[in-house]
């Protein structure tokens, strides 16, 4: 009985929250706006072309604390793969890589040892990638590139085992 009490109060506060934020010409919460749209789209076009080349997908979107998260884990053979995409509409302003900067790169590298320290069998290769994806869903043809062991794990982070 107290879990379909639980249950009815949290949909009757989820709700609660689209009424108000409808009534305030908010977006819903829980939708995605089109940044977010092109991103999760991106990843899905970067998972396509791993899984094409013999890699398996082992985890999307892996949160590991407030502010780590790792886009794709993949792995083919016995390396690890930590993939990080970047998606644009146009190169206008770069190639996306050039976005995955220090910040970027120490963000990874922290999620990278959360994720390795929760497994029971360690790896024995890991590497980060990047996958850059330009274009917008209604291109017949978006360019897709990997970008493998793009960097090396930070130099304050220990991996011991």
């Amino acid at each position: 009985m107290k879990r379909v009490r639980e249950k009815v109060l949290k949909a009757g506060r989820r709700l609660a929250a689209s009424l108000l934020a409808r009534a305030r010409g908010e977006k819903e919460p829980g939708s995605l706006t089109p940044r977010q749209e092109t991103g999760r789209w991106g990843e899905h076009r970067a998972e396509l072309l791993l899984r094409s080349k013999g890699y398996r997908i082992l985890g999307r979107r892996v949160h590991l604390s407030p502010r780590d998260e790792l886009d794709l884990v993949a792995r083919k053979g016995d390396v690890l793969v930590f993939v990080e995409v970047k998606t644009r509409r146009t190169e206008d302003f770069g190639r996306p890589v050039e976005a995955v900067n220090r910040a970027k790169r120490q963000a990874m590298s922290r999620a990278a040892i959360r994720y390795l320290r929760r497994l029971r069998v360690k790896p024995p290769h890991f590497r980060f990638d990047v996958v850059e994806v330009v274009g917008t869903e209604n291109d017949p043809q978006p360019v897709i590139r990997h970008l493998e062991n793009v960097f090396t794990l930070g130099r304050q982070y220990r991996v011991t085992w």
